[in-house]
């Protein structure tokens, strides 16, 4: 009899232990780590953001390069083709494919020009634009084209030179 009582008091332990098991999973959720961070956003500067040769005139007023290349004026300046080079800024990004891409533009910059004065350049529109989604796989990139406008003045105020400075945008991987 004794012998008879330990086999039950086994089988209601297993018996309890076996539905505690089963309420513990009915209850609990499946739980998942966060995966790998993708791999760093790299980026590789291809062209730099060039206006181009500029004549001016009594007022002054903008140069607008667009994405696309482009090149346009407001106010009394002329776009003159003199041999110098004009573009967008132009960056090559390798990332995961599937990763959104943000592009923050930095704040407006002073160009200093060779023959004194200052030109304000203000960071224009991207294509693609921002955000979008990186569909190249590395090692292949993807090309991101920036604008920008350029604010020129007079003669007195922006001697005729060359003007050079630099800017900063960035990329945000998420």
């Amino acid at each position: 009899m004794m012998l008879n009582q330990k086999y039950n008091l086994i089988q209601t332990r297993i018996l309890v232990g076996l539905l505690c098991f089963l309420v513990i999973l009915c209850f609990t959720q499946l739980v998942s780590a966060q995966e790998d961070p993708p791999r760093p956003l790299e980026v590789y500067t291809y062209q730099n953001l060039s206006f181009g040769a500029i004549i001016q005139g009594n007022s002054g007023g903008e140069v607008r390069i667009d994405p696309q290349g482009s090149r346009s004026v407001t106010g009394d300046l002329i776009l003159a083709n003199m041999g110098h080079q004009y573009g967008p800024a132009v960056f090559e990004i390798v990332a995961n494919p599937g990763s959104v891409i943000t592009i923050n533009n930095g704040p407006d910059i002073e160009l200093t020009g060779s023959n004194g004065g200052t030109l304000t350049l203000h960071i224009g529109t991207s294509l693609p634009t921002s955000p979008f989604v990186n569909t190249s796989t590395p090692p292949y990139r993807t090309q991101v084209r920036v604008g920008g406008i350029l604010s020129v003045g007079n003669s007195l105020h922006n001697p005729s030179g060359d003007y050079i400075g630099y800017f900063s945008i960035t990329f945000v991987q998420q």
